[in-house]
């Protein structure tokens, strides 16, 4: 129990420790050796846990995902209608903003990287096409009950899913000047806006 928990303690301080490297220098200039020397470990118990550095990339992006993923769906959850889901995912977006710290800088790396590593690409596009499915599918659900307007999800997916990808790229080149909860708030009322029935918009 003891051994496992030292396991798992140490394979935080390498994620935490690549996260701040890799967002500091960048992916292609950060080696494995200045990842433990940041975490205060040996390359071996550095391959113990990854066998590479591709693959410890791949498992921060995991990571971040997995936390988002939980933030949507607790604040997704009891959701009486599609459009209050919608207004949901904007809260759990502007935690994504505020607490985001080091992965915002990690969010460009990933794009980077993906252009040149086919592992990387892979491990980074599904989750898009994944929340693409989940925002077509709960859209599909809102024209069904009568709470948005008839319109393509597909399209409607992708223009929620640009957005977010949006909002990530420009509080990560402009961080300070903007305030961003407000901006992500009020763009997705906008958004929301043209999504509803004309009755009720």
């Amino acid at each position: 129990m003891v051994t496992q928990q030292r396991s798992e303690e140490t394979c935080t301080r390498i994620l935490d420790a690549a996260a701040a490297s890799f967002s500091r220098n960048g992916y292609d200039a950060t080696g494995v050796a200045e990842i433990c020397r940041v975490a205060g470990i040996s390359k071996g118990a550095f391959y113990y846990h990854f066998p590479s550095k591709q693959t410890l990339f791949i498992a921060l992006l995991e990571r971040w995902l997995d936390e988002l993923d939980g933030s949507i769906a607790t604040l997704q959850a009891g959701a009486s209608s599609v459009p209050e889901a919608l207004t949901r995912m904007a809260e759990a977006f502007q935690k994504v903003l505020h607490t985001a710290d080091g992965n915002l800088p990690m969010f460009m790396e990933f794009l980077t990287a993906a252009q040149r590593d086919p592992l990387i690409w892979a491990a980074t596009v599904q989750p898009y096409r994944r929340y693409q499915l989940w925002f077509a599918t709960l859209i599909e659900k809102g024209v069904a009950e009568g709470s948005l307007r008839q319109m393509d999800p597909q399209i409607a997916s992708q223009m929620l899913v640009s957005w977010a990808v949006g909002m990530l790229l420009q509080s990560t080149l402009d961080p300070q000047v903007t305030d961003w909860t407000i901006v992500t708030r009020e763009s997705l009322r906008l958004m929301l806006t043209g999504l509803l029935p004309e009755s009720v918009a």
